[in-house]
């Protein structure tokens, strides 16, 4: 305000000390800022609108400084005072009330009877604000004066480079805003939206609100809106068309009440509800919002709040309290103010004004017990709590530098600071080294960049069934030892102002599911995705999986794809009706050999078994049989000596097979041609032991073969993963293509010869010529072969050993029906042809 004298006057306080701390705090809400120029009008008011609460923090600091005078054990023979003054929520009261306050310029006042000056203010408690703050301590800092804050949360304010002198006791934003992000984790809340003040606290917040969350992999922000200092009302409505608009449930809001008051104004005009609010410290504990009218929107807000205190002794102190009507600055006594405010009256010696003109004259020895004021509720004490930490830290500050020892100081030339000529920077260094513990068991101290110890409680604004509004604590958040933020909550404690009385759901997109993956939506934040089925052979075993991850090799997805099992094996079981009819097909085919067998055994004395050369006879069946029985080692899971044995088996029996065919053949002819004149030197070739040798030398080649095979390269057990994605086909290998090519190339050479000399010797004379049923059997059997190789290259799996296996038994069903069959009908249902002259008939007749 502006004296007649055109000096600028601060609402102040005072107290004589030895030591004196200085104080900035907020006492009214709203100021007008005067013309500074000189004028004889007389002097107006600059601040109105008293703030009870922030009136009982300047009480809290005069309550610390009068109870460390009392204690003889800190600072003894030593006094404090106190200059404290309002801001008035305006920075150029408060920047002014910083310079005042350390450079002696504010108009001198009495600090006894005989002693008149500026006290020696050697450090400031304050300012509650966090742009207050950064002003201030811009220069404070260049002199080194120590700045305590209360309540200036700004992270910017822990850079030592630009406020080497700044302290505080409260959390700096950036832990805040951590800490709320823990509370949204917990809660699965990733989709937020955020409104930030039009302030250093708020737009600092702003930025580091966002760079955490982007790294915490917490959520994203739906929106970000800076809300107006003033009462704008289009740019509110704006801001609420954009939270109506957003999908997110939850509104978080850095900001002071005063912002506050102005958006919750338009939220009721507009009966914006269904949200979740989450309150910063700043307007967490206010009592200013917690009206009936606005209950139905905030009810359930949660928020951080300052760790709350006891300060013992502080509410009789306030009891005691009494305006001091004879002080020379009694214009500028906030005692005054709050007197008159608290008991709606007027002194008679200050200027009118003040209250409204005519009200009743205070006396001065109201009783604060027969008003309800907030001053007096110290029930919870916040801020409050701060303000006495701050002002024991520079106690115990001062107290550690006066207990120096001469000799041994930190300063130059090992001196120490003393009382006398005592210089702020000097305490700057030892509140950076402060240590000690409350009276309540907290401990203080400052990191290196000047911050306390991390702690918020967390707290729920509880809407009760008469009305009334409780702000209860609900957990608390704190830096652990290695520097994360521990969480713990009580979930059964919170009020949720929604019909299910549930935490409500606040996700762009609902978190996909294990089985999925996320697919980015283009140009859209990180938290707005798609889920996108895993591929076959990949799973995804958690939620939110970014890229699934592909199954072991002998291993698949699950057709929900969030785990892998174990591929099916394939192969041609003697489970499965494939293998059970092969293999049915195989023992039927070895017992019609064993019944012929004992037929040609039991008639092995008449003309059609003698004729046929009845030894290769026997040894033709015997090897048919062992053809049959092969085809059993291609069913079964495939094992290294089944591997080996089935190709070796399977070509020595057709060998041995076609070879008795083959001298069969050969002897027909023979016989033929020695009936001839001049024809029997030829018989001479083919006599029995010609026989047998033929037979073992042309068996004996093929064995060879399969030796050399099998132990050049091996056929060995092979887990096929090429031909299904989902299946293990369990396979014999090869080992080597060319030793399976000569195998079954040598059965074909036999065959063929084989084939050409029956066909050549189809048309002899004979009333039963055996060349025909053999060339008949060859053409089956060669027809069988030349069919078996495009069809088993073709043939993927299992189903290459069926068409191998198929092949084996058509074949040598072929051999058997053709063969033998004409025989056995003879035998058994022809006996009368079974003569030497029934066979002979054609050639006597001839």
């Amino acid at each position: 305000k502006i004296s007649s004298g055109g000096r600028f006057h601060l609402n102040e306080m005072h107290k004589a000390g030895d030591v004196v701390l200085g104080g900035i705090f907020r006492i009214h809400f709203f100021s007008v800022f005067p013309d500074l120029s000189f004028t004889s009008e007389p002097p107006q008011p600059t601040c109105y609108g008293f703030d009870v609460v922030g009136f009982r923090r300047v009480q809290t600091m005069a309550f610390a400084i009068d109870e460390i005078n009392r204690n003889s054990n800190l600072l003894p023979n030593v006094t404090l005072g106190y200059s404290i003054y309002d801001n008035c929520v305006k920075l150029g009261i408060a920047f002014r009330a910083g310079l005042s306050a350390v450079s002696g310029q504010e108009e001198q006042f009495i600090l006894d009877e005989n002693c008149a000056g500026t006290p020696p203010v050697i450090g400031i408690v304050g300012n509650p604000f966090s742009t207050h703050s950064i002003a201030i301590s811009s220069v404070l800092g260049l002199y080194r004066v120590p700045m305590v804050s209360h309540s200036a949360t700004c992270s910017c304010l822990s850079d030592r480079q630009k406020f080497p002198s700044f302290f505080r006791t409260i959390p700096s934003d950036a832990f805040q805003v951590r800490a709320m992000i823990q509370i949204l984790k917990h809660f699965g809340w990733s989709w937020t939206g955020l409104l930030v003040s039009d302030d250093d606290h708020g737009l600092h917040a702003a930025r580091s609100f966002q760079s955490d969350l982007a790294h915490s992999g917490g959520g994203c922000l739906a929106y970000l809106e800076v809300l107006p200092w003033g009462n704008d009302p289009d740019e509110l409505r704006r801001i609420l068309d954009v939270m109506k608009k957003s999908t997110a449930r939850v509104v978080i809001v850095f900001a002071h009440d005063s912002y506050m008051m102005n958006l919750m104004e338009e939220v009721v005009r507009q009966n914006v509800t269904g949200l979740q609010w989450m309150a910063s410290e700043a307007w967490t504990t206010t009592t200013v919002l917690q009206t009936p009218d606005l209950m139905p929107y905030l009810a359930g807000t949660i928020g951080i709040a300052i760790r709350r205190g006891e300060i013992s002794g502080f509410r009789n102190f306030l009891l005691q309290m009494l305006p001091d009507l004879h002080h020379n600055n009694i214009y500028g006594n906030s005692m005054v103010r709050f007197w008159e405010f608290t008991f709606q009256c007027r002194f008679a010696t200050p200027p009118a004004g003040w209250v409204e003109a005519g009200g009743t004259l205070c006396t001065g020895q109201e009783n604060l017990e027969d008003v309800e004021t907030e001053l007096l509720d110290v029930s919870t004490l916040r801020l409050e709590y701060n303000v006495y930490k701050a002002v024991y830290a520079m106690a115990y500050a001062l107290d550690d530098m006066l207990q120096c020892e001469p000799g041994r100081g930190p300063f130059s030339g090992h001196s120490c600071g003393n009382l006398k000529e005592l210089e702020p920077w000097q305490l700057v260094y030892y509140l950076e080294k402060v240590n000690f513990t409350t009276t309540v068991g907290d401990q203080v101290s400052f990191d290196e960049n000047g911050d306390a110890l991390a702690i918020y409680d967390v707290m729920n604004w509880l809407w009760l069934p008469d009305g009334r509004t409780k702000v209860q604590n609900v957990g608390e958040v704190k830096r652990s030892a290695f520097k994360s933020e521990e969480l713990t909550i009580d979930e059964d404690k919170i009020f949720w102002n929604f019909e299910s009385k549930k935490p409500p759901r606040s996700v762009c997109s609902e978190s996909c599911p294990p089985g999925t993956r996320v697919a980015r939506k283009k140009g859209e934040p990180v938290c707005c995705f798609d889920c996108i089925l895993c591929s076959e052979g990949k799973i995804s075993n958690g939620t939110d999986v970014m890229e699934c991850t592909s199954c072991p090799e002998d291993f698949w997805s699950s057709p929900q794809r969030d785990h892998c099992i174990p591929k099916k094996t394939e192969f041609l079981s003697y489970h499965e009706p494939l293998g059970i009819g092969l293999t049915a097909a195989s023992l039927l085919g070895t017992c019609m050999c064993a019944v012929v067998m004992g037929i040609f055994i039991y008639h092995h004395n008449t003309p059609i078994v003698r004729a046929n050369n009845s030894e290769m006879s026997f040894l033709l069946l015997l090897s048919l049989k062992l053809c049959f029985l092969c085809s059993l080692l291609f069913i079964g899971r495939p094992r290294l000596w089944t591997c080996q044995l089935r190709h070796a088996a399977f070509g020595i029996s057709f060998v041995l097979c076609v070879s008795c065919i083959l001298v069969k053949t050969m002897v027909v002819l023979a016989v033929f041609k020695a009936s001839k004149p001049g024809g029997g030197a030829s018989l001479k070739w083919f006599g029995v032991l010609q026989q047998r040798g033929t037979v073992i030398v042309l068996t004996s080649v093929q064995a060879t073969v399969c030796t050399v095979w099998i132990v050049s390269a091996s056929p060995t057990p092979h887990k096929n993963t090429q031909y299904y994605n989902d299946k293990i086909v369990y396979e014999c290998a090869v080992g080597s293509t060319v030793g399976f090519a000569v195998l079954l190339g040598y059965i074909g050479s036999l065959a063929s010869l084989s084939f050409l000399i029956a066909f050549i010797a189809r048309n002899l004379p004979d009333s039963f010529n055996e060349a025909k049923l053999i060339t008949f059997s060859m053409l089956i059997f060669c027809a069988v072969w030349v069919a078996f190789v495009p069809a088993y290259i073709s043939s993927p799996g299992k189903y290459a050993d069926t068409v191998e296996v198929f092949a084996i038994l058509a074949s040598s069903f072929g051999l058997l029906v053709a063969l033998f069959g004409p025989k056995c009908y003879i035998i058994l249902l022809r006996p009368e042809r079974n003569t030497k002259k029934a066979i002979m008939g054609r050639e006597i007749q001839a």
